[in-house]
């Protein structure tokens, strides 16, 4: 258990060397150890005021001091900026601990800051995220979350079913002195809040997409050009490119950013049949693969009755992709694109279409952790439902309901165990 009481240190930015680092300090005794490491100490400090001096491993820097509530964590915190070179990090890490502070956990700030109130757990996860953004989709969507857009969705759903609870209850508490309750009027309100529910639990495909990346899987027979087009749409030379058929024997993921969808390219081997077992292997391993993509791009030059076989066999969604179009052996077949990766033709109408497939929008999106809570939330309100459109005791739907009023908690952290917090801050890095 991570104690509170503690002071606590880490290096706040990336590790390595840089022209400039920051330490900070959190937790009641930050001011008093920095006061200690820092000279000129001044005599009345001011809170966020940036002070220069020297540190007690003799480097030179930046001193800026925050009071409790209104710092990151809501303690009093003392940041340091040093020069970035790792060992002037150490030795005023060590120069710390040496004076009583304790070397934060991962995500020890953002759990404190948590703990004390500062945001929900649905913002610090989004916090996470926002350290994590490879892509402009993803700083988004790691934005919308820290501004609270999935915490005031939560909230809404879990004031909702609090007052069906609330009525409810007064109904079991008091029905001598109240109207008869109109039970299928309560259980619409109910059906309600489930709908809300599966709307966010919509969103787990887009979240993951945003996430994991958009996986599309580049398949054709040996040949049509689809290492090149890898190493075209990556901006270098990744995969072997060779006119012998079957050089590419197995499949090679790589990570592209368009437009800021992210995008997982996956260079597959020629599909045909071989005698030789590792290319053999290999077009297994890219026909298994190509299923758990979530796009199918099938290039071909000039379609033949073996392309005709595979193009069928593939699952949806999928496009027929022409390839060099710039030669006349490159003939229509009634494909979606045409591309050459040579004049670059056909290539940003190909990037339109991963985006127009991916379809993603400007909304708040689910995280892994909240789909189970979500899905047992919407148990708990069909419970409550049925038992409202039946002839059962009200008090059943009254369980049903502070059962997925508690599971709602888990969400924002209201009602968040231990588990659950280790689960979440134990995914940060070191000095968040």
């Amino acid at each position: 258990m991570l104690e509170l009481q503690d002071t606590i240190v880490a290096c706040i930015t990336g590790p390595g060397r840089s022209a400039v680092a920051a330490i900070r300090l959190s937790g009641s005794d930050a001011w008093t150890i920095a006061s200690r490491l820092f000279t000129p100490w001044p005599s009345f400090p001011v809170p966020r005021h940036a002070y220069y001096g020297r540190f007690k491993n003799n480097d030179d820097g930046l001193l800026i001091l925050f009071e409790s509530l209104r710092s990151y964590t809501r303690e009093a915190t003392a940041e340091l900026f040093i020069h970035g070179s790792p060992a002037s990090v150490r030795s005023l890490i060590e120069e710390t601990i040496a004076h009583g502070a304790r070397l934060a956990e991962p995500g020890e700030f953002t759990r404190r800051a948590f703990l004390h109130g500062r945001l929900d757990l649905t913002q610090a996860e989004a916090v996470r995220d926002t350290i994590e953004a490879e892509t402009e989709a993803q700083l988004r969507n790691a934005f919308r979350n820290l501004d609270g857009a999935l915490t005031k969705a939560f909230h809404s759903i879990r004031e909702g079913a609090v007052a069906i609870l609330a009525e409810i209850e007064a109904h079991v508490d008091f029905s001598e002195d109240l109207p008869p309750l109109d039970r299928n009027q309560m259980a619409g309100k109910v059906v309600d809040q489930r709908l809300r529910v599966d709307s966010l639990l919509g969103t787990a495909n887009q979240g993951e997409i945003l996430r994991s990346g958009f996986r599309v899987a580049i398949l054709g027979r040996p040949n049509a050009g689809k290492s090149t087009l890898l190493n075209t749409l990556l901006g270098r030379s990744r995969a072997i490119v060779s006119e012998t058929p079957g050089t590419t024997r197995d499949f090679l993921e790589e990570r592209i950013d368009v437009a800021g969808l992210p995008v997982v390219l996956i260079d597959t081997a020629g599909l045909r049949t071989s005698n030789d077992p590792i290319e053999a292997e290999g077009i297994d391993r890219s026909r298994t693969e190509s299923q758990h993509a979530q796009l199918r791009l099938y290039l071909f030059e000039s379609w033949t009755p073996e392309d005709d076989a595979e193009w069928r066999a593939l699952p949806s969604p999928k496009l027929k992709v022409r390839t060099k179009v710039d030669l006349a052996t490159s003939t229509a077949a009634g494909e979606d694109l045409k591309v050459s990766c040579m004049t670059g033709e056909g290539l940003e109408d190909l990037n339109q279409a991963l985006l127009r497939v991916a379809d993603l929008t400007d909304t708040a999106t689910i995280l892994p952790r909240h789909q189970p809570i979500l899905r047992a939330v919407r148990d708990h309100l069909n419970e409550a439902e049925q038992s409202l459109r039946g002839s059962r005791p009200l008090d059943l739907a009254s369980v049903s309901l502070q059962a997925a009023v508690h599971e709602l908690g888990k969400l924002i952290g209201e009602t968040a165990t231990a588990d659950i917090l280790d689960e979440v801050f134990g995914t940060f890095c070191l000095g968040k």
